[in-house]
């Protein structure tokens, strides 16, 4: 069931996201070659607590980080390690869901580590513009697969790139993941009507190639891949239904 917040709620998960988003942007600074992605685990845990707030992954279903950092091949879920070192044209999804005053918040970018290739640059700018083309259709009386699905997926095939349909956005403010799950590709499935009051994520994963199959590392049982080992990229805000339209919350 899809949980209509009201306006004490509604505040409560704007701060929770502002948060999340000015820890991404913390970290975006530290991004380099020869950088562990374990330190930007540190890094993301010690700033959320400095700020009152706890990071939702960690020990969520037994997750063992306080943020998930996904390089290359890596569409989610990617665990920061000592051993994970970074280097030059890489790219690195960092998620990031805070929790302050019991309140969700959740963002995630991908970003270059160094110099990149042309061939990467433009699956990170090419995926961004997804996320952001189907959130300005966001408004009350729509359906959400008119604004998600239908509108990435056309934008992604036509330049021979995929999007995953095993994993897809969320509900989210009182909880970590809440009704209504979000696809973003073109289905049947996301027929849930938009209402004032919905808060739930826009963060579509690229695969850059036709392929959008992922599996799942079966030692870690956290970390998805690509099938094919192609690129994947990810960009994702948490967005509010508001009575004329949308406010992105997770915008700073």
């Amino acid at each position: 069931m899809v949980i209509i917040k009201n306006q004490k709620q509604i505040e409560g998960i704007r701060q929770s996201c502002r948060l999340a988003a000015r820890t991404l942007t913390y970290l975006a600074n530290f991004i380099r070659p020869g950088l562990s992605t374990q330190v930007l685990d540190d890094l993301a845990s010690r700033f959320i607590v400095q700020h009152q707030a706890t990071a939702a992954p960690l020990n969520y279903g037994a997750y063992p980080k306080s943020i998930c950092t996904s390089v290359n091949d890596v569409v989610c879920h990617g665990i920061p390690s000592k051993t994970v070192i970074l280097k030059i044209s890489d790219i690195i999804n960092i998620d990031i869901t805070t929790v302050l005053n019991g309140f969700y918040g959740d963002i995630s970018a991908t970003y270059p580590v160094g110099l990149i290739g042309r061939h990467a640059q433009l699956l990170i700018d090419r995926t961004r513009k997804a996320r952001d083309l189907a959130i300005k259709h966001l408004k009350p009386g729509k359906k959400l697969n008119d604004c998600i699905g239908r509108v990435i997926e056309p934008f992604v095939t036509q330049f021979a790139y995929s999007v995953v349909h095993d994993l897809g956005g969320h509900g989210v403010g009182l909880q970590f993941h809440e009704d209504p799950f979000v696809f973003h590709f073109d289905t049947s499935r996301s027929d849930t009507i938009l209402q004032p009051g919905m808060i739930f994520t826009v963060e579509p994963m690229i695969n850059a190639s036709p392929n959008w199959q992922v599996n799942i590392d079966p030692v870690d049982g956290w970390t998805v891949r690509t099938a094919d080992g192609s690129l994947s990229c990810q960009f994702e805000h948490t967005v509010l239904i508001t009575p004329n339209g949308h406010e992105i919350l997770t915008q700073i």
